[in-house]
């Protein structure tokens, strides 16, 4: 099989990890018989730089070109006092739209190899925990009308959480999707007790859960979540929420998991095509220096395989790999609290060709 990838590596250690998860999909396709072709183009601060804009129209054209597409990270310091409209994250948001991409999909568990590095308590960890977060992507407050006016105490600025029962549904459906190649159960957070739009929320995931009777549905205010994530996260299977609420909830349970640096992610639509990227960012600090963790880009470029290519044996192949290498005690500087002394952490090189040496049909 031949497949068409768009490759975005971004900025900061974007290019580093890119190029380390490409490696793995050229091996994934020795190994298997596949074929990929891959297209490099600008988006985010590097496209700024280059064209003036963080989501060049030839981008956007690659993209829904392609297969799928594979983004490394975008943003830094370099460019934080540009215009919003400017910004390398307004590149992020573009694409989403451009591309239709209203699904993420955002997994989190505890390595067994890793559990020294979970922040929780030690009867917590000992029971480990495997979640699949489903983020509703293009709707509520971050794509809501916003302004400034005069108010009751002065100016004031305001951002309006809205959604459809169109959106709602669609989400929901994605996630009792996911549910039924997991677990079986789904919770959905909402802050129903106080908004009118997580009351619509909570009925329409109800009436969508009529059709899934083969999967359970628990609701769940969003401050409790946030408390029982920390509590007993072993508790969740799979979570759907809306946008604000799943990019909150999101990045704590990808503290908890004892690195941001393991973690991938999907954002699909209505199409088999999709982004995906790992959830960390550009990390602009270590950008150049080979010490990054390529881990949660090549668990990306696997969710890819899995997701828009429908090559599950070929993406258990790549998560069996990296699980041999943390089993097996490599570890990169952010995951290296274990190492014996004196033992140094690899390189993004290095931890790449670790995986790769455990790639196997």
């Amino acid at each position: 099989m031949e497949y068409r990838i768009t490759l975005l590596p971004g900025d900061g250690i974007g290019p580093e990890i890119v190029s380390a998860a490409v490696r793995v999909l050229e091996k994934i396709g020795e190994i298997y018989g596949h074929t990929f072709h891959f297209t490099t183009c600008l988006m985010g601060g590097c496209a700024v730089d280059a064209c003036g804009e963080p989501l060049p129209q030839s981008t956007v054209d690659a993209c829904l070109a392609a297969d799928s597409v594979l983004l490394g990270a975008v943003g830094g310091p370099k460019w934080d006092t540009l215009p919003a409209a400017q910004r390398p994250e307004k590149g992020l948001l573009g694409i989403r739209a451009a591309m239709g991409l209203y699904t993420n999909l955002r997994p989190a568990r505890l390595y067994p190899a890793l559990k020294h590095a979970c922040p929780l308590r030690a009867d917590i960890v000992e029971k480990g925990f495997d979640l699949m977060m489903v983020r509703e992507l293009t709707g509520g407050i971050y794509f809501g009308e916003r302004g400034r006016r005069e108010g009751k105490y002065g100016p004031e600025a305001y951002d309006t959480e809205a959604y459809s029962v169109m959106e709602i549904e669609r989400i929901a459906r994605a996630a009792f999707e996911a549910a039924r190649k997991r677990r079986g159960d789904v919770v959905s957070i909402d802050k129903a007790n106080v908004l009118e739009s997580s009351r619509l929320w909570r009925e329409t995931v109800h009436r969508v859960a009529a059709e899934y009777p083969d999967v359970t549905v628990t609701d769940m205010l969003v401050d409790n979540a946030a408390m029982q994530l920390v509590r007993n996260p072993a508790r969740f299977d799979v979570v759907v929420t809306s946008n604000m609420f799943g990019d909150i909830l999101s990045d704590e349970a990808s503290q908890i998991s004892g690195s941001i640096g393991l973690l991938p992610s999907a954002s699909l639509g209505a199409t088999r095509r999709g982004l995906y990227e790992p959830i960390h960012g550009s990390a602009p600090d270590i950008a150049g220096q080979n010490i990054a963790n390529p881990l949660a880009t090549i668990l990306s470029a696997a969710m890819m395989l899995r997701y828009a290519f429908d090559l599950g044996v070929e993406a258990d192949a790549i998560e069996a790999a990296v699980d041999q290498a943390l089993n097996d005690g490599c570890r990169t500087a952010d995951i290296a609290a274990d190492l014996p002394e004196g033992v140094s952490p690899l390189t993004c090189t290095g931890m790449t060709e670790a995986v790769l040496a455990r790639l196997r049909a």
